[in-house]
């Protein structure tokens, strides 16, 4: 199987960040999840006689089983596609009634990063069965160029913001030339950026503030690659040179400084430290909080820690 840079940034916040799914799925299937209800993350290997099927997502919600594809392109095999990873799901979980079997199929979506006047609402495939009784297969998809930042963030669906840049991705090139253009993209991800502070913020949360800042760079970094310009200018707004330093490597850091300082919970303290240098805007000291141990101790004093 072939992943993009798209899957693997959504398959990332699934297996990483789940909860994040939480407001997506209640606003699709109108549900009312709280973003903090119990999770099981299923796995996404299915085998079949004719190979593996590898799907998006799979999680088990409130009792309920949700698949959610993020599709790049506006791929038209994809109802027979979903169909296909719905019914391996819905075997894999089937339920023994004495000799009858029952299945559920999951509540599907198709998350669509890039859409057209043809892409459709709900993607459909009637099924005759061998008795001659038709059924509808009928599952709903969301576009990403429907949602705005504002209504990203009144929604809480911050797992769309690493995808948000290719909104703009055909106007790319026009604004590495026309700086009024520019300006006004730079402002959206300087909102976006403190819109994230503020939903973000907190010891608990400031880890998730720097992963979801890398993988937005991420994508940025890939869309606008051919333009410097922009690609260095949304960089420079999120903090791209502070994401260098992302959160599995900073625990590792810290866990190595921790051991030679002779402190048990130096992992545990350098990270909170990070975490509180980003939040009050001090991010061009991490690196020395890093690599100098007396301006670290200096640091610990200053923040109590």
């Amino acid at each position: 199987m072939n992943n993009t840079i798209f899957d693997d940034v959504f398959r990332t916040m699934i297996e990483k960040m789940p909860y994040l799914a939480v407001p997506l799925i209640n606003e699709v299937f109108h549900t009312s999840y709280p973003q903090d209800v119990p999770i099981v993350q299923l796995r996404n290997e299915h085998q079949q006689e004719n190979g593996e099927i590898i799907t998006d997502s799979c999680l088990k919600i409130g009792g309920k089983l949700y698949h959610i594809e993020c599709q790049s392109v506006d791929d038209t095999t994809m109802a027979i596609r979903m169909i296909e990873y719905d019914f391996s799901i819905a075997v894999e979980n089937a339920q023994k009634l004495g000799r009858r079997y029952r299945i559920e199929f999951p509540k599907s979506c198709v998350l669509y990063l890039r859409s057209g006047n043809n892409t459709p609402d709900f993607l459909e495939v009637e099924m005759t069965l061998s008795d001659e009784h038709t059924l509808l297969y009928r599952i709903p998809t969301i576009k990403l160029e429907g949602y705005t930042k504002d209504s990203i963030f009144e929604k809480d669906l911050l797992m769309l913001l690493p995808f948000y840049i290719m909104r703009y991705e055909k106007d790319i090139h026009e604004m590495s030339e026309n700086p009024e253009l520019f300006q006004n993209l730079l402002n959206e991800y300087e909102e976006i950026r403190s819109n994230l502070i503020k939903e973000l913020s907190g010891e608990d949360k400031a880890t998730l503030y720097m992963d979801l800042n890398k993988l937005i760079i991420k994508i940025a970094d890939y869309i606008c690659q051919s333009e410097e310009v922009v690609r260095k200018g949304i960089g420079e707004i999120m903090g791209g040179k502070v994401l260098e330093l992302e959160s599995e490597r900073l625990l590792a850091e810290g866990k190595a400084i921790g051991e030679a300082e002779g402190e048990t919970k130096g992992e545990e303290r350098l990270s909170v430290l990070i975490n509180r240098l980003i939040l009050d805007g001090r991010s061009t000291e991490i690196q020395s909080v890093v690599t100098n141990a007396e301006i670290r101790k200096q640091m610990y004093k200053e923040y109590g820690i």
